[in-house]
């Protein structure tokens, strides 16, 4: 096993690309397209995503008005008979107010279905509205996730299971069918920046999948290599680390920038006044492209901020949320194209070069060292 601080061994052409839909809304022309109509584009999508050579098309699990991603295994099984070589997964499934048993056998039956693609990451939630939904409190967050965390890994680990809880019925010597493969399927641990969760996803020896959707995205990197060596503590083995963040791709910067600001500004707008993140203006708008943790822009412009993120939080996956309240579905194909014919093989280029070369202007003062960390002047 590599040292925690020695992962500079990243192999280039290894590097994944995924996609992450929370099922937003889309626009056709200057039309809204219906709940039903925005579904079947994800299953559409999701073979675009594919044929442009991306690895993992995943979707999430909200419950609000304008999100269709509520049942996700159902959208996965539909994108699982419309393509043929993606993963499929999903870009958080809020486990804590979830049956862990009822995920298996939704999550097995995907896996038969797709023929061995499907692959989860589990959170605790950002959006609480389903706390309420399901009669869940949300003062036992912590301790409904823990407790289904560890009833959901011995199910997809353990042939039978004997067990119990304080949140639902004990299991006696019980074996679920669908089966899964041995082993279960991939499963990542979703974070928004919880040493504690990345503590639980390294005693786990689960995949670390990093949301980071607001400010430099290099200062994740001590939570890459807290897991990193919390990893080695418990004598697992070295597990990919991936981030998900949101943006757009578009055929020039400046038309990426113009466009994607009326869409998410109004997203921000909600989400200030909702989750108390930070006011919309355009200057953090500016502030975000340029040096934060939004990825809009050019095919080179995206690619490069990529490679240098990658470099600074030790990924080995990037996905990018491509969706947004209402963006044109025209604009969200081209996204899509760019991502995987150019974006996706200009990145692996970039991560096989003297990455002291390459480092995005816009980036600055930070840098990195040898041994991967981020240092600002």
């Amino acid at each position: 096993m590599t040292t925690p601080l020695d992962r500079d061994q990243l192999d280039p052409e290894r590097f994944e690309f995924g996609l992450n839909s929370f099922g937003e809304n889309a626009t056709d022309g200057h039309r809204v397209m219906t709940d039903a109509e925005t579904i079947r584009l994800l299953v559409q999508e999701a073979q675009l995503a594919e044929a442009v050579g991306l690895d993992v098309f995943s979707v999430g699990e909200h419950y609000r008005e304008g999100h269709n991603d509520s049942a996700t295994p159902v959208v996965l099984a539909a994108a699982a008979q419309a393509t043929t070589t993606i993963g499929l997964g999903t870009s958080v499934t809020v486990l804590s107010t979830q049956d862990p048993v009822r995920l298996y056998q939704e999550f097995a039956t995907v896996d038969a279905l797709s023929n061995g693609r499907a692959q989860l990451v589990l959170g605790r939630a950002s959006a609480i509205e389903s706390f309420p939904l399901f009669g869940y409190d949300i003062a036992e967050y912590e301790d409904l996730f823990d407790e289904k965390l560890d009833l959901f890994m011995r199910l997809q680990r353990e042939e039978a299971v004997t067990w119990s809880g304080r949140f639902r019925s004990p299991l006696t010597d019980q074996r679920l069918h669908p089966r899964m493969p041995e082993g279960g399927i991939p499963t990542w641990i979703g974070i928004g920046g919880s040493p504690d969760s990345v503590i639980r996803a390294a005693r786990y020896g689960l995949p670390l999948m990093m949301a980071i959707i607001g400010g430099r995205p290099e200062r994740f990197a001590g939570h890459a290599e807290l897991y990193l060596r919390a990893l080695q503590q418990f004598g697992q083995p070295e597990v990919p680390i991936g981030q998900h963040s949101i943006g757009m791709v578009a055929d020039s910067d400046d038309d990426a920038i113009e466009l994607y600001w009326n869409y998410w500004q109004p997203v921000i707008e909600q989400a200030s006044v909702e989750r108390g993140f930070y006011p919309p203006t355009p200057e953090r708008y500016r502030l975000e492209v340029e040096t934060g943790s939004l990825f809009v822009g050019s095919p080179e412009t995206v690619a490069r901020k990529i490679a240098f993120v990658a470099r600074a939080n030790h990924l080995s996956r990037f996905d990018l949320k491509y969706d947004l309240m209402n963006l044109p579905r025209a604009v969200r194909e081209r996204s899509i194209r760019l991502l995987g014919e150019e974006v996706a093989p200009r990145v692996r280029e970039l991560l096989a070069e003297d990455h002291d070369e390459w480092i995005p202007s816009g980036m600055a003062p930070a840098r990195i060292t040898a041994d991967g960390k981020a240092v600002h002047a």
